[in-house]
């Protein structure tokens, strides 16, 4: 866990709230449609009687997965004596060395060949390849050199090449992230008001009109645009404070369990989402996973340039992604799992030996039923986000706008 020095909204406190916040305001309400102090009834609920004994069910698995793991390894002495072959050359391979071969920016482009040979094993185009290999290293400089952020309990027999990717808005969390991070930047006045009313906008009719590639890569420079010139540090000090002000609470319990599940089956546990990579990292090492890989803005000397590295991981974009830390981390993808509420993200469920589909959208509930995935849903309501539309969108971005033509404010 990280340690904070004293209460975080003595560190920064709250002004009053402005139009923009406002805005996100009218748009979480919109999606939600309940009452905060319904939550914590709701999840006492789930917790006693829905949800069933996780220490009971997750020995259960674990055990499963761990007898399931010694079967595989008494399957004969040439599986045994390759396994022991890949262990050995596995070792013997600095990680220094295996990050440099995996380098799509080297010198020269000495990688070039090696990269493209690997694009074809794997079977993905080469210039993709290199975006989900410069996602990789962005997120292990964001990290301070390493992408993993937990190491594994030493008492859990680890299942090498299986993993779980797990995506984290309306999957993982309530709500979309990086709304619930821009606000409360604005509130910590990191952005002013006039600075992000654009974004808001962008995001409320990205959120409630559906996606399209044109919302997608404004939304993207928009979001580049406000960080530009910001330190870093700052930025991710903040991140810390958000999420335990408010991202927190709205973690999924029962997709937490499955995660938990999955390390104490000895797998890795990876989350995968557009979120800007500092807030992703800071959500994997807080809930124990293993690391996290997020959308990365470029960064010299401590400061953001404007620029991105590699690509944003939405779509396809989570997709190369995962492929490229599969090849980093000799995952075997057969033996991997991913979740997800969007059908934006069929290309990372289609990857992997098993696809879940958590709090599905319509489109991704019935592509789930047709390729025969497993459904969770652990919203409160089927009910929620119907409210409004880009009705509802505009609204808010109309509200915000007097509020800042007015320079008023409303309690918080």
């Amino acid at each position: 866990m990280i340690n904070k020095p004293g209460n975080a909204e003595d560190a920064h406190p709250e002004p009053r709230e402005t139009g923009v916040s406002a805005a996100f305001d009218a748009l979480e309400d919109s999606a939600s449609g309940v009452a905060s102090n319904f939550r914590s009834t709701v999840r006492d609920f789930l917790a006693r009687h829905v949800f069933p004994s996780r220490g009971e069910k997750a020995q259960q698995e674990a055990g499963e997965a761990s007898v399931q793991h010694a079967l595989t390894a008494l399957s004969g002495p040439q599986a045994e004596a390759e396994d022991a072959e890949l262990a050995s050359e596995t070792k013997s391979t600095p990680t220094t060395a295996r990050w440099q071969a995996l380098n799509p920016d080297a010198p020269g482009d000495t990688n070039k060949d090696a990269i493209n040979k690997l694009a074809q094993e794997l079977d993905v185009p080469d210039d993709a390849l290199r975006d989900g290999l410069r996602n990789l290293h962005g997120a292990a400089e964001a990290a301070g050199g390493a992408n993993i952020l937990n190491t594994p309990d030493p008492t859990i027999p680890q299942d090498a090449g299986a993993a779980a990717f797990f995506d984290v808005d309306n999957t993982l969390i309530k709500g979309a992230s990086i709304l619930l991070f821009a606000r409360g930047l604005v509130r910590r006045r990191f952005f002013g008001v006039g600075e992000v009313l654009g974004f808001v906008w962008k995001q409320l009719k990205f959120r409630m009109s559906g996606e399209n590639q044109g919302d997608i890569d404004q939304g993207r420079e928009q979001a580049l645009a406000l960080v530009k010139g910001h330190k870093v540090a700052d930025l991710t000090e903040m991140a810390e404070e958000i999420w335990a002000a408010s991202i927190s609470e709205r973690i999924f319990p029962g997709t937490k369990e499955l995660a938990d599940m999955h390390l104490e089956a000895g797998h890795q546990v990876w989350l995968v989402t557009a979120a800007p990579v500092q807030l992703a990292q800071i959500i994997a090492r807080e809930l124990g996973f293993t690391g996290a890989l997020g959308t990365v803005a470029e960064v010299q000397d401590g400061v953001f340039t404007g620029r991105m590295v590699g690509d944003m991981l939405h779509g396809p974009g989570k997709k190369h992604a995962v492929v490229a830390l599969a090849a980093y981390e000799d995952l075997d993808l057969t033996r991997c799992t991913a979740y997800s509420d969007s059908i934006n993200d069929v290309p990372m469920l289609s990857m992997v030996g098993t696809a879940v589909a958590v709090n599905p959208d319509t489109r991704l509930r019935r592509t789930a039923q047709r390729n025969g995935w497993e459904i969770r849903d652990y919203r409160r309501s089927r009910k929620i986000a119907r409210v409004g539309g880009t009705a509802a969108a505009a609204g808010a971005a109309a509200a915000g706008g007097y509020w800042i033509s007015r320079g008023g404010s409303k309690k918080s």
